[in-house]
């Protein structure tokens, strides 16, 4: 554990000096120190959830010499078991611990950090329990279910003095920096429209909907997998990822599970990154044909931003057939498109653009998770904070309420609140099912 008392004290005094500082981001390759890591110097991690996302995220962890991941949890006593197992097997012993119930790992005062990577309707709970410990955390996307839960997260962020990086790892890959450059430095002209298109999964509900109450399975807390969402009989096809994707209870679908992603880039590269739309409207298709999924199948939305931009998002629906999966920044001097590993533009001289020392530079990141641990280390603020990433964050919700209330909204972004609109703020809150809470 990180036992140096100068580095604690380090830790204390600096989380209310540096939470302005500027972000520090250093590539993967800076981490890594020649030579073994003092236990003293080690940035002690754990995981909680510990599925794909989560075995995923503490593996990178884990590849990053100053970290020293020492427990797992998860409600699934074979993801935990899975998961220690390849923890022992990477530090050649037997010592990281499980467990089922997060509050008992997060009661121990060795943890620096935790990543989370649970169901996400529990996210915004178990963060804001991280914080109140003392721990720094890194959040997979989505971050909520409701706007007023990731600003309340994002106060506690701000008023425990915690790091916080957002699972938007998109900011850490060359090719989606290179096209919010070129678009924030004019090449294209003033942007007049930023398109996002993402897939919305629907696939993946077919041949999952024996939804007839089982037995809940030896190994497996349901209780605590339900968490704060309204209790329902344990089924099969309810625990069966990505099935519960599309499910409301759980989650906000692909609008906010995918669309994140995208969406955080648009907001990058529109720089507004610590504001958002004055107006949304949309429509999405919702099923029919179940009586469990409820999340929207494809969806078709239009936001207007104070500088003039149109954001068009879209989740292969209606007019899907003119937005490309990724995100487009279109100008009156031509586009730039960019998706993972791909970039495209017109003219092609734009992709071979060099941008001089007075021009918009934006951080460099080379590894999402190192520039978290970096972070850790520094109290300096990530790529992806947590003021840039609730206003991402928020631009998905917003085009949620849109679906539910099928009309144009407006909205406020220094009031983060509708204008005038007391059926629209409304669905700023989500209840939870007791004895849990915010």
């Amino acid at each position: 554990m990180i036992a140096n008392i100068h580095r604690r004290r380090f830790l204390k005094q600096s989380a209310q000096g540096l939470l302005a500082a500027v972000p520090l981001v250093v590539p993967a390759s800076a981490l890594g120190r020649a030579g073994r890591i003092a236990p003293s110097e080690r940035i002690v991690v754990a995981q909680i959830g510990a599925g794909t996302m989560g075995f995923g995220d503490m593996n990178a962890l884990m590849s990053i010499p100053e970290v020293q991941v020492v427990a797992v949890c998860d409600v699934k006593r074979a993801m935990r078991e899975r998961a220690k197992k390849a923890v022992d097997a990477h530090y050649n012993n037997a010592d990281c611990a499980t467990y089922n119930d997060f509050r008992e790992l997060l009661a121990r005062k060795d943890i620096d950090a935790v990543d989370i990577a649970t169901l996400d309707s529990w996210h915004v709970v178990h963060a804001l329990a991280a914080v109140r410990a003392g721990k720094d955390i890194y959040v997979q996307k989505p971050m909520g279910m409701s706007i007023g839960e990731i600003k309340l997260l994002r106060e506690a962020v701000h008023g425990y003095g915690r790091v916080f990086q957002f699972g938007t790892q998109q900011r850490s890959s060359q090719e989606f920096r290179q096209a919010c450059e070129i678009a924030r430095n004019g090449r294209l002209g003033k942007i007049h429209t930023i398109k996002v298109g993402v897939h919305a999964g629907a696939a993946e509900r077919s041949g999952l909907k024996r939804y007839a109450p089982e037995p809940v399975p030896d190994g497996l807390d349901y209780e605590l997998w339900l968490g704060p969402a309204p209790w329902a009989p344990y089924t099969t096809a309810r625990l069966t990822y990505p099935h519960w994707f599309h499910i409301s209870d759980y989650s906000l679908g692909y609008v906010s599970g995918w669309g994140i992603h995208h969406i955080d880039i648009a907001q990058w590269g529109n720089g507004t990154e610590l504001t958002g739309p004055l107006e949304v409207e949309g429509t999405a298709r919702f099923p029919d044909d179940d009586a469990l999924c409820d999340n929207p199948l494809s969806w078709d939305t239009r936001m207007k931003y104070a500088n003039g931009v149109d954001l068009i998002f879209t989740g292969a629906g209606p007019g899907f057939e003119g937005v490309r999966h990724g995100i487009t920044f279109e100008g009156p001097d031509g586009w730039v498109w960019v998706n993972r590993g791909e970039i495209d533009a017109e003219p092609k001289s734009l992709l071979k653009e060099q941008f001089g020392p007075d021009e918009t530079r934006l951080p460099v990141s080379t590894f999402h998770h190192g520039n978290f641990i970096e972070c850790v280390r520094s109290r300096q603020k990530t790529i992806c904070n947590i003021d840039v990433a609730v206003r991402s964050d928020t631009v998905c919700q917003l085009a949620w309420c849109a679906f539910q209330l099928q009309r144009k909204l407006r909205w406020d972004p220094e009031k983060e609140s509708f204008v005038g609109d007391p059926d629209a703020n409304r669905l700023l809150a989500r209840s939870l099912r007791a004895p849990w809470h915010f």
